[in-house]
């Protein structure tokens, strides 16, 4: 079978290996699409901390069931996602089902191979039915599920005033999953054409671009109360360390990207306002299922989401073309 590997940062190359051989509690899946995401471009340009060369990436991924255990419930042809947390079901935070941040967590793409390649043998645990979607929706899921799980994670409600900062993918998923559960949501970013996208595909009530005054702008939105939640999703430590300025009295920060990095902030105005400090990582299950219940309602503009695409071959050329913010990609996707 294809599969791309990245041998070092910048070098990508297609090789072939065997068709892995299922274990006995093991789905073999024929993938069929792959989302490719920030984490991939990170590994191309090596800087993905938790990642050791050469590495097979891919973690947003549909197919189809090849080959399934007696008594799953999983039929051959069945069309699937993959939930890509490799959680042990052991651990302190398994425990308490919160899998999402397993201490021994392995992130298919990441830690271990994954799945940028024509077949993938995985956990069944890990398996997720997706029928009523299309192929293209379930590799979709992944990068939504974190959004709906970083909208869990911040109590949003009917009438919450929601800041997003970050208009990348995830930000985006943040803002859907927001607005799907009555909040009013307001986007800031550095690219007018990311928050372009957000009103008009979005239809996210409010867009502000960073720059001189913008503080002033949210301000004003807010009739100077500033936001009950704030979401970070931008991986940058500035705007991190910045973000508590736009949390209301009494409102809660919401940490979604993640950086190595150090954070800190002035206390007198974290304690002033009472502030509910939060981390957001990866998704479980549940918000796997979550999103898939929105796309099947039709909620989830997911065509309008999948701005590019190319087949699997194409790759190791396309992949720095789609790096560049002039490309405009929101979402790409690999046919395989």
């Amino acid at each position: 079978m294809k599969c791309i590997v990245c041998d070092t940062p910048g070098v990508l190359r297609m090789e072939q290996r065997p068709v892995p051989t299922p274990g006995p509690d093991e789905v073999l899946i024929r993938v069929r699409r792959i989302g490719i995401c920030g984490t991939d471009m990170h590994i191309f340009n090596g800087k993905q901390p938790f990642l050791e060369y050469p590495r097979v990436m891919g973690h947003e991924l549909s197919g189809e069931v090849v080959q399934a255990p007696a008594g799953s419930g999983l039929a051959v042809g069945s069309q699937v996602a993959v939930m890509p947390y490799m959680a042990c079901g052991e651990c302190v935070a398994c425990r308490k089902g919160k899998t999402n941040c397993c201490t021994k967590i392995q992130v298919l793409g990441v830690h271990c191979d994954g799945g940028m390649t024509e077949f993938l043998s995985v956990p069944e645990k890990f398996v997720v039915e997706a029928d009523g979607i299309s192929l293209d929706d379930a590799a979709m899921i992944e990068f939504l599920a974190i959004g709906a799980h970083a909208v869990k994670r911040g109590a949003v409600g009917p009438g919450a005033n929601v800041l997003v900062v970050g208009a990348g993918p995830i930000g985006m998923a943040v803002m859907l999953f927001a607005k799907l559960k009555g909040a009013v949501v307001t986007a800031l970013d550095t690219r007018q054409d990311r928050l372009q996208f957000c009103r008009d595909a979005l239809q996210v009530a409010q867009t502000v671009e960073v720059g001189p005054g913008d503080k002033e702008q949210l301000s004003k939105m807010s009739n100077d109360e500033f936001f009950d939640v704030v979401f970070d999703a931008t991986g940058n430590i500035k705007a991190m360390e910045r973000g508590l300025e736009f949390v209301a009295h009494g409102g809660t920060y919401v940490l979604v990207s993640i950086v190595r990095d150090t954070l800190s902030f002035s206390d007198p105005e974290f304690h002033k306002r009472e502030t509910s400090l939060l981390g957001s990582r990866n998704a479980t299950i549940e918000d796997f299922q979550d999103v898939i219940a929105a796309m099947r309602a039709g909620l989830v503009p997911t065509k309008l989401l999948n701005t590019h695409r190319a087949g699997l071959d194409e790759f190791t050329e396309i992949l720095p073309h789609w790096m560049a913010p002039s490309t405009g990609v929101i979402k790409a996707i690999l046919e395989v």
